[in-house]
């Protein structure tokens, strides 16, 4: 008897199975077929644009850091220009690539030399020839678009000599003077002494010689704590300026014919004196006796 009542039971599931499928069917190629939802969408285009940037990093090289101050290295070769090369070239010395003050050391040497400094408020670069404001804005300019040209090796970073050229006395700043580290300031001095023996060997000659004792007094002396020596003792280049050369020129062409004048006035006072004698002369022989 529950052999045949599970023998019916099961011959009606089988039908009523297969019906259920047929309506299911449909209903489950519809939602296949029918569109994600958003936020699948949303997930779907981030991934996509997510792979999109990493691509793009991949093919811009990012600028590599550099870790050395463009001011402080524009300050010092700013010293070196005026406290030091008119020196060296009234010495008709050569400096050697050797040595950390050539110019081929400063690794913002190319850079700085394609400023163009057209007005107070333009700076072009010499390389695209885009103007800016402001020489920080050019600076930055060169970080960003022409990164390329620095040659970031050791013993390139002019800013690294700041502390044996003294560039805190020069630098436009209004920080507060700070008490003398004598530790700080022996580091100082033993640089200094350094370049001065690596720039101007005593050994090559008498204009290397004299040039080495020049750095010396020039730059190494005044780095003590006692406060008695004072740095560049020996002055900086007089520089001309345009308007002084200007006035000079005008001078030059004006004296002639300032002297041309004084001659022709100082001829005709001459002249007016010898007819007023005539006159007075003439006036007295006329005169009755």
């Amino acid at each position: 008897m529950r052999r045949e009542l599970y023998s019916a039971s099961y011959s009606t599931w089988i039908p009523c199975r297969l019906l259920l499928l047929l309506v299911l069917f449909p209903l489950l190629s519809i939602q296949a077929s029918s569109p994600p939802p958003l936020n699948q969408h949303t997930n779907q285009e981030y991934k996509e644009a997510a792979a999109a940037a990493r691509n793009l990093a991949q093919e811009i090289p990012e600028s590599p850091e550099v870790h050395c101050s463009r001011e402080r290295s524009r300050a010092a070769w700013k010293i070196i220009e005026e406290y030091l090369k008119p020196f060296v070239e009234q010495e008709q010395y050569q400096i050697s690539k050797s040595c950390r003050l050539h110019p081929d050391n400063d690794m913002f040497r190319e850079q700085e030399q394609h400023k163009i400094h057209h007005d107070i408020n333009e700076w072009r670069c010499g390389f695209c020839r885009k103007s800016f404001r402001a020489e920080k804005f050019l600076d930055q300019h060169f970080h960003n678009r022409h990164n390329n040209l620095l040659n970031d090796t050791q013993g390139r970073c002019l800013a690294d000599l700041c502390g044996a050229l003294h560039c805190d006395v020069t630098m436009e700043s209004k920080l507060p003077k700070r008490k003398c580290n004598p530790a700080a300031a022996a580091r100082n001095h033993h640089l200094c002494e350094s370049l001065a023996d690596n720039c101007f060997p005593i050994n090559e000659g008498h204009s290397a010689s004299r040039l080495h004792e020049f750095f010396l007094r020039q730059f190494c002396d005044a780095h003590t704590c006692t406060g008695k020596q004072k740095p560049f003792p020996r002055g900086a280049k007089k520089e001309t300026s345009v308007f002084f050369l200007a006035i000079s020129i005008l001078i030059l062409m004006l004296l002639p014919i300032f002297y041309v004048l004084v001659y022709l006035y100082r001829r005709e006072m001459k002249k007016g004196v010898q007819d007023l004698k005539r006159i007075s002369q003439t006036g007295r022989k006329l005169k009755p006796s």
